[in-house]
């Protein structure tokens, strides 16, 4: 199973834009993964905003992971389902969804990573430094954390793509590879810029340079 290197998560505070239309404009600028991350909505409305994202992934070939959601995702077809440290266990996630579903977990220490490696296809393992996108905020871990993480997971003999999340820019990208992280998640950087789906073309190509390069 193919884990993409960049994960693109929507967000609810957009003035003027549905999760389908930043999907859109990610995608329009190369996103090939998209989390699709809605907070405070009925079931009903839960599920209109995920069929209408997961109409414009499948028009541009993207993957579609439900952010906390087990049922809708497995409900409307989407492609995965990933879990926070608040949410059902990915344990119980792949009892009911099966073997070729993607799952992701959530985690911020490597117990939290160790303790749920056998059930996901990878770990989103966060914040690398503060944002304001999630409004239960773990502890930051900085590059020291990701190193530590990393190291005990080489240690152990985990060997499961992790993805670095959390007030990530361009800039970072070089040191984070570096420690050893799969990949990048991102939300804001291309949400909130004015261009989005140039944001996101501009994201891609630095991260391939850093990748090619490390």
């Amino acid at each position: 199973m193919q884990i993409s290197r960049l994960h693109y998560i929507t967000q609810d505070t957009i003035p003027g834009f549905t999760h389908a239309q930043l999907a859109e404009e990610a995608c329009k600028g190369g996103a090939d993964w998209v989390q699709l991350r809605v907070k405070g909505k009925g079931t009903a409305e839960w599920r209109k905003i995920a069929e209408e994202t997961l109409a414009v992934c499948r028009k541009y070939n993207a993957k579609l992971i439900i952010n906390d959601n087990v049922r809708i995702a497995k409900e409307i077809g989407a492609d995965g389902v990933h879990l926070g440290n608040d949410d059902m266990h990915p344990e119980e996630a792949r009892e009911k969804l099966g073997e070729t579903f993607i799952i992701g977990g959530t985690a911020n220490t490597f117990f939290d990573l160790e303790s749920k490696c056998r059930f996901v296809n990878y770990i989103g393992l966060g914040p690398f430094r503060f944002t304001n996108t999630k409004e239960k905020l773990s502890p930051v871990l900085g590059l020291d954390g990701y190193r530590q993480i990393l190291s005990s997971c080489q240690s152990a003999g985990i060997n499961i793509p992790v993805i670095a999340i959390g007030g990530i820019n361009e800039q970072d990208l070089g040191e984070l590879f570096q420690t050893g992280v799969y990949g990048v998640a991102i939300a804001s950087i291309v949400n909130a810029a004015p261009d989005k789906a140039g944001a996101m073309k501009n994201f891609i190509q630095h991260l391939e340079k850093c990748r090619f390069n490390d």
